[in-house]
């Protein structure tokens, strides 16, 4: 499950300086402003805007309610490599796809601050220009009226200059700010429209059929002592829970499975820090949609809960020049997760279906960018065996272009059916986000270089760099496969089956039963 929508708070940087210090393993990634990246991807007729564009997220809670505080413009701190070039010369492609998103990203302003500065720019190379004709003047012998002169002549360029600088400061902090709300291009295979447009790719499976009157997850939770929403609501507040006896297990179990399950597949495991500063939930790429925010932020610092480990995941390679040898990189990720649901409320998202705090199995791949459809395949077929073997009925979806978070190129989602809540329920997304997040996190690979990708004269035996693509997919959210297994292996008389292959992984426990009669 894709974090999707955030609200954020924009945090200051100068697109014109240099990037801070860098670790000794680490490279120093500055970008220029109209840096041009050749991608050759092979699903579609248009070059990836994913290359072109940045997108701020990261949010926060806390947000600012004062409205005059909120429309201060404020430098971004972090430099994403934006291809302003390539947005104005693909208008009518941007404006298309913007549109077909349902996107608030104001491209015409983007296009007219781009060429204003290019204007600036000129004024700003013309003035130095003027200034360097005069300070060579002032090196010959001259008259002390004509020295004079230059000196003051001298004088009102750098004044003019000076006020110029500024202006084209502010002036690509603008332009930054606006281009960081133009979403990611999308598949040309993907449907138009909103959430009902997705398509179908795969169906299965097939629901159960009960011979008796079934029950919901919080039912049965009830009934086998499962859960606790109560306690956990005067402890903590609505949406969370506490799990006792076999769910603790059923945790557990899940856990273990997928990451071993995942593991199998050539996927690194790893455990994630859980708190990450706010400028990585940015550089990941999400978007608001809206005065809501599902990421809690810590008062007082720069840092942030995570709502899924694609973000410090993301982060591992930050600022990195990685060999093209060591593509790809594959990791499945454990952690917990948090998130605000603001506005979520209702019969279908009772119980376990939408909580605060969860656990879950994360998949992340960086891989070169002509191979990230492939891989993106082959994180929804992981998924699809997955989800299979546990005996569920799903379906899989390639998500229409108004439910696509801005980093997305292409979405599929897995919904399993939860005969207790009477229909479908997301359980898993897989998202191919090209270079989005990578040229915002500003992880690169060096490609081995051969005919086709000679090395640059003056640069040794080094090809350029290029930006990864990144991948990610769930492995398993626990809370909604809880919600699944209770509702789809319950019997008749109340217990519980537990699907086989989780058997070994929870002491070899077959069935849950009532703990008292």
């Amino acid at each position: 499950m894709g974090l999707q929508s955030i609200t954020f708070r924009l945090s200051p940087f100068s697109i014109l300086k240099p990037l801070c210090k860098t670790p000794k393993s680490r490279s120093t990634l500055l970008y220029p402003l109209s840096h041009h990246f050749h991608y050759h991807h092979y699903s579609g007729p248009l070059p990836l805007l994913a290359r072109a564009l940045s997108s701020t997220a990261a949010a926060a809670a806390s947000v600012s309610t004062n409205p005059d505080e909120n429309k201060v413009l404020k430098a971004p701190q972090w430099k994403a490599a934006i291809d302003f070039k390539w947005i104005r010369d693909n208008k009518e492609a941007v404006a298309a796809n913007i549109k077909n998103r349902n996107s608030n990203a104001n491209l015409d302003l983007v296009i007219q601050l781009y060429d204003k500065l290019l204007n600036l720019q000129k004024e700003v190379e013309k003035l130095r220009a003027e200034r360097n004709v005069v300070a060579n003047k002032m090196k010959a012998k001259l008259e002390p009226s004509e020295r004079q002169k230059l000196i003051e002549e001298g004088k009102t360029l750098k004044d003019k200059l000076v006020t110029l600088e500024e202006d084209l400061l502010r002036l690509t902090d603008e332009l930054q700010q606006e281009a960081q709300s133009v979403p990611n291009m999308t598949h040309p295979d993907v449907p138009v429209g909103g959430e009902d447009c997705s398509a179908v790719r795969k169906l299965v499976g097939k629901p159960r059929e009960f011979s008796f009157s079934i029950k919901d997850h919080v039912q049965l939770g009830k009934d086998l002592d499962l859960f606790d929403f109560d306690a956990a609501a005067e402890v903590s507040g609505s949406k969370f829970y506490y799990l006792k006896n076999e769910a603790v297990m059923l945790e557990l179990a899940l856990v273990n499975w997928a990451v071993s399950e995942v593991m199998k597949r050539g996927f690194t495991p790893l455990t994630t820090p859980e708190i990450v500063r706010s400028s990585v939930v940015e550089k990941c790429g999400f978007q608001p949609r809206g005065t809501n925010t599902q990421v809690y932020s810590i008062d007082g610092s720069d840092q942030c809960l995570i709502g899924t480990a694609e973000i410090p995941v993301g982060g591992i390679h930050m600022d990195s020049i990685l060999a093209e040898s060591s593509l790809p990189l594959k990791y499945v990720a454990f952690s917990h997760c948090f998130r605000t649901e603001a506005g979520a409320a209702g019969s279908a998202t009772r119980g376990l279906y939408r909580v605060h705090q969860f656990s879950k199995v994360e998949m992340f791949v960086l891989c070169r960018p002509e191979e990230s459809d492939s891989f993106h395949e082959e994180l929804i077929q992981i998924e699809e065996d997955l989800f299979s073997s546990l005996g569920l009925h799903f379906k899989t979806l390639d998500m229409a272009t108004e439910d696509l978070g801005a980093p997305a190129y292409r979405k599929f989602d897995v919904e399993a059916w939860m005969p207790g809540l009477g229909r479908y329920g997301e359980i898993s997304s897989a998202s191919n986000c090209t270079d989005y997040q990578s040229r915002r996190l500003g992880i690169r690979y060096r490609p081995e270089p051969s005919n086709s990708n000679p090395p640059k004269k003056g640069k040794g035996n080094y090809a350029p760099t290029q930006f990864i693509h990144t991948l990610n997919a769930t492995a398993c959210a626990v809370p909604r496969m809880i919600v699944c297994l209770l509702e789809n292996y319950q019997q008749e008389d109340g217990s519980v089956v537990i699907p086989e292959p989780l058997r070994p992984f929870m002491g070899g426990l077959q069935i849950i039963n009532y703990k008292y009669k």
